[in-house]
């Protein structure tokens, strides 16, 4: 069963986050500058204004505190307090570039991407980068087109990273230890099925959920990148998928609004809403950045 929980109408919603502290589903809208916060209980969405685009955020040890990545830097936003402080910058301003996808590693590194902003030039200046607790930023991937599909399995020993213009999931032996990748390979060709690969997430079973933007559905992917199952939607442009919900037993889908070209004559039903689905097995806990967890100096506001 699909259900529309959220009729946002986002613009470019993206990186749904369930937080098990607050009961809740935290995503973003990046046009719209915005991050939601959605509770299944009483069905209410807030929101809250960013000083710049969004490409996706992180838990944190302090509940209601929030790594996020906002254009080309990382910042820390406190939800209740609504301020947002600058922490570094992840690339040089000017290129045209902003940050994408982002998921933390099971030891708490946060690894992001960029993306040249507008995707229909097909231009491959992005980059891949890994952001260790103490604020190390290493590049593990250049020459990206749209960083998507981060992800890792339930032992944390492979982890998923795609772009969507190569049409392509990767799959890397993964040292937990050492946030070191290793053995790159093929994990699926999205060219064989409809739509291009956007968020990923993993479940507990190891196997890939991917969202097919552009293609109408959401897919599951074994773990040795055999197609599962294709879930179809109401919308043409899923963006991302999480498992959330008390027992991580729903996997909530975010997606793209009106505007833009739709494949096939067929006709969204609320697009860029959130949809919640039942789909028959649970997700993983979402770990959280191991970095800093003191609170925002109250001294410094961010506007």
């Amino acid at each position: 069963m699909i259900d529309v929980v959220v009729p946002a109408g986002a613009l470019l919603g993206e990186c749904p986050v369930w937080s098990a502290h607050s009961g809740a589903l935290f995503w973003i809208d990046i046009e719209a500058r915005t991050l939601h916060r959605y509770d299944p209980a009483s069905g209410a969405d807030e929101r809250r204004e960013l000083p710049g685009r969004p490409g996706s955020f992180a838990l944190t040890s302090t509940p209601g505190r929030f790594l996020v990545a906002v254009e080309l830097g990382l910042g820390w936003y406190d939800w209740d307090a609504d301020e947002f402080e600058e922490w570094l910058p992840l690339e040089e301003a000017g290129t045209g570039n902003r940050s994408n996808d982002g998921r933390c590693d099971p030891a708490g590194r946060f690894w992001v991407g960029s993306m040249y902003e507008r995707p229909s030039e097909n231009r491959f200046t992005g980059k891949l980068h890994r952001v260790d607790p103490d604020g190390t930023v290493t590049v593990a991937r250049t020459e990206v087109g749209v960083s998507n599909g981060l992800g890792f399995s339930p032992d944390g020993r492979t982890m998923y990273f795609a772009d969507t213009l190569h049409d392509t999931v990767w799959s890397y032996d993964y040292d937990v230890d050492s946030g070191e990748l290793r053995n790159e390979r093929l994990f699926f060709d999205y060219t064989t099925i409809p739509g291009r690969p956007d968020g990923g997430c993993v479940d507990a079973d190891g196997c890939y959920w991917s969202a097919s933007v552009h293609g109408w559905a959401v897919v599951r992917i074994s773990a040795d990148g055999s197609l599962d199952r294709r879930i179809e939607l109401p919308l043409a442009r899923p963006t991302m998928c999480a498992f959330g919900g008390p027992d991580l037993g729903t996997l909530f889908v975010t997606s793209i609004g009106a505007g833009g070209p739709v494949p096939g004559p067929r006709v969204e039903e609320h697009p860029g809403a959130v949809l919640a689905i039942d789909v028959g097995v649970t997700g993983l806990v979402e770990p959280v950045f191991a970095g800093r967890p003191d609170p925002l100096e109250r001294s410094k506001p961010h506007r």
